[in-house]
């Protein structure tokens, strides 16, 4: 799973950049979606509740930020690729929220913030393995 010419190196060109604008944009997505949960929560009394919404919906972006740290030695292939999903995600949450929280009113708004993390960490459990076995698939001599 890994590339011997990304090992010890920086990341540089448009790996480099891209890895940029995943790192900025995951804080700010993480705080966006939360911030977007507490405004479609506002009206609920429960901190406790409104707590452990705010966790569940930060932990794609926990795990991503995890992701990060070990991809060090991933291919280059990988790593792009989990820095696409970090903005895929980041993105597709913003707009999903954002849609709820601050679209017209609807009833059983949470359902979203229940079951977009779910699908969040699916995505990545399913798209960043796939990209290493392709990625080592075709480091391979033939």
């Amino acid at each position: 799973m890994t590339s011997k010419v990304s090992l010890g190196r920086p990341e540089s060109g448009f790996l480099g950049l891209l890895r940029a604008a995943a790192l900025i944009a995951l804080p700010a997505g993480a705080a966006g979606s939360v911030g977007l949960m507490l405004h479609a929560g506002r009206r609920n009394n429960s901190r406790i509740l409104l707590l452990l919404f705010a966790l569940w919906v930060l932990s794609p972006f926990m795990a991503l930020v995890l992701a990060s740290v070990v991809s060090k030695r991933w291919s280059v292939y990988t790593r792009a690729t989990l820095y696409c999903l970090m903005l895929v995600l980041t993105l597709g949450s913003l707009a999903i929220y954002g849609d709820i929280a601050l679209g017209p009113p609807r009833a059983k708004t949470a359902v979203v913030f229940v079951v977009v993390p779910p699908a969040s960490w699916l995505l990545l459990a399913t798209v960043v393995p796939i990209a290493a076995l392709i990625s080592s698939r075709r480091s391979r001599p033939r």
